[in-house]
């Protein structure tokens, strides 16, 4: 079974404390307390969980296996490109539950979410965390 810090890349706070909350019956169990916990962790724990995702598009030899298998392998300049600009203008890494979708279809998202406020951003990387979660729990 996929542990905790499997499914949230690394010892995030919100890794953290879901596991201190636990222990869990199931997966489902897990991941409602995930959701659960997301409104307790500070402003500087919401970045730090972001943050300790892999980028997008992120150079091969850099990402999980895991996350290459949801990401695949092929590079995209305007990715790369957008994923900077994202950084520079929030201050933490875009997040979006990929499911292997072509990353052309990424950069759409990716483009959209750029012109949103840096709140609904948080939200919505957090929520894409929770998602990539389960998705990697239930595998």
């Amino acid at each position: 079974m996929t542990t905790i810090e499997e499914a949230l890349e690394g010892s995030t706070p919100l890794a953290m404390k879901v596991r201190a909350l636990g222990p869990y019956r199931s997966a489902n169990e897990m991941i409602d307390q995930m959701r659960a916990t997301l409104p307790t962790l500070s402003e500087e724990e919401k970045v730090a969980t972001l943050n300790a995702h892999p980028r997008i598009g992120e150079d091969p030899g850099r990402l999980s296996a895991r996350s290459l298998a949801e990401q695949g392998s092929d590079s995209l300049p305007e990715l790369e490109r957008l994923n900077a600009e994202y950084e520079r203008r929030f201050g933490f890494r875009f997040v979006v539950f990929v499911n292997r979708r072509p990353k052309a279809e990424i950069v759409e998202v990716l483009g959209q979410r750029l012109r949103r406020s840096r709140e609904q951003e948080i939200e919505e990387g957090l929520r894409a965390i929770v998602d990539i979660a389960a998705d990697r729990l239930k595998a």
